[in-house]
């Protein structure tokens, strides 16, 4: 395994590029259904949080979860529209966090949000968070919804 000054030293003249690289890698991985080069993207102590208010999920409940889908030759699509990278001010730049817009087939426009760790094998994603972008005219009834009773 490098130091974190040996991985310093591999990385691209932008981290930001480096950063998008990965996520980018992250999706694409989830899109081929391709188990090991999703999870590669991510810290071993990663958290996964999705649009369930259940899914808060460790890295190794969550590829519990997923593998299974992996295996079948089943992944998911997120196309991202947008995204904004931050990385932390300079005399720590081996954390930064994101958010983004993307688009799936199923759930339309959504959210995503993490926060990256610069570790001896590159960037890695420590948290990634998943939401629904709920329209504030819509709110109203979206929690209606979810209070209503089962």
């Amino acid at each position: 395994m490098l130091s974190l000054f040996a991985a310093l030293s591999v990385l691209s003249a932008s981290p930001e590029t480096d950063i998008e690289t990965v996520i980018d890698r992250m999706h694409q991985a989830a899109s081929r259904a391709d188990g090991p080069d999703y999870f590669a993207q991510f810290t071993p102590d990663a958290r996964f949080i999705g649009t369930d208010a259940t899914e808060r999920w460790p890295l190794t409940a969550f590829r519990a979860y997923a593998e299974p889908y992996f295996a079948r030759g089943q992944g998911w699509t997120y196309m991202p529209r947008e995204r904004t990278v931050t990385i932390a001010p300079i005399d720590c730049r081996c954390i930064a966090w994101f958010d983004e817009t993307l688009d799936n087939a199923s759930y339309g426009q959504v959210r995503g949000s993490g926060v990256l760790r610069l570790t001896a094998d590159g960037w890695k994603i420590e948290q990634y968070v998943l939401s629904f972008a709920v329209p504030n005219d819509r709110a109203d009834s979206v929690v209606a919804v979810i209070k209503a009773p089962e």
